[in-house]
């Protein structure tokens, strides 16, 4: 099936760093397993090295009612099919079924070993059934390590996995080569611009549990910035339109009290940036026949409100 051009990971570093890793672990027969805080990329990096080698690679959520019979399942259709999967936070798994799961492996990865070119199969006895492996065949887990409710994996199960440790990445960069992927020419000071309001609104903003400033809230933020520069780049500046996206994506979660907080943030970083004009053309008059017909009244709070919501569908 032809994707077309569609979007890939920005290389930094860090994400280098994993693919070398998981490509060894291929090439010893184990699997691979990025570990690392909520936000990093482990599975994107996983399915991005996927995309680049033209392999599938299914994505699997894991919870605690996850047990031996079903993984065993899943194995056998990923030796069939040859295909990759990334179990995301392996380490939910119940301690008890892990250790099974690690037997499973064990047997998988070794008679996988034992194949000597890209071309062979291998027929096993896999829990009852009789499946034909074929070499490309390889499971990825990722953990989240230190939450509540995770096991650490015993070692025989370790010790089939290659870690690697997933940091939190470089934004700035990630920021920049996005922007300019969106045609932007500015595109390194305003990436440092972005990444520095998230930083200091992490510090000065009050905290609450629905505010995220990581990998997210800076994808979701360039996103818009593309997409704006798309319809109105001819009329608007580069660093109005990072302005503009910056408040659309922001303003509508924060708490009244945070907001000036965050618009002197915003004014210290723009501070010869003319505040942009949003028209939202025929939206005014049809919020007041929609009003009418249903006997609500639009106070500014609410039509700031609807307004807000419109934006941050459209991110």
């Amino acid at each position: 099936e032809y994707l077309g051009n569609s979007p890939r990971l920005v290389i930094t570093p860090l994400t280098d760093l994993c693919y070398i890793t998981l490509m060894g672990a291929q090439a010893l027969s184990l699997g691979g397993a990025p570990a690392g805080p909520a936000g990093t990329g482990k599975t994107e990096t996983t399915k991005d090295l996927a995309k680049a080698l033209a392999k599938q690679c299914v994505v699997f959520n894991c919870s605690p009612e996850m047990d031996y019979i079903m993984v065993g399942k899943f194995f056998k259709g990923l030796a069939f099919s040859g295909a990759w999967c990334c179990f995301d936070e392996f380490n939910r798994i119940n301690i008890e079924v892990l250790s099974v799961i690690a037997q499973q492996l064990l047997v998988l990865f070794g008679k996988k070993a034992e194949l000597s070119s890209y071309n062979d199969t291998k027929e096993l006895e896999f829990e009852g059934t009789l499946i034909v492996m074929k070499p490309t065949f390889n499971v990825f887990i990722t953990m989240n390590p230190g939450y509540a409710g995770r096991a650490e994996l015993p070692d025989n199960l370790a010790a089939l996995f290659r870690p690697v440790a997933m940091m939190v990445p470089d934004y700035a960069l990630i920021g920049e080569i996005m922007f300019y992927a969106y045609g932007f020419t500015d595109a390194k000071k305003l990436a440092k611009k972005m990444v520095t309001t998230f930083t200091l609104s992490s510090e000065q903003l009050s905290s609450q549990c629905h505010y995220d400033y990581g990998m997210r809230a800076v994808k979701s933020t360039i996103e818009m910035c593309g997409k704006l520069y798309r319809e109105v780049g001819d009329s608007m500046a580069e660093d109005q339109i990072t302005l503009r996206a910056l408040r659309d994506v922001n303003v509508p979660k924060f708490l009244k009290d945070d907001l000036p907080l965050f618009e002197n943030i915003i004014s210290d970083l723009f501070p010869d940036t003319e505040r942009p004009v949003v028209e939202y053309g025929d939206l005014t008059p049809m919020l007041e026949k929609c009003g009418k017909e249903q006997n609500v009244q639009l106070t500014d709070s609410f039509v700031v409100k609807v307004v807000q919501l419109i934006d941050t569908i459209g991110v």
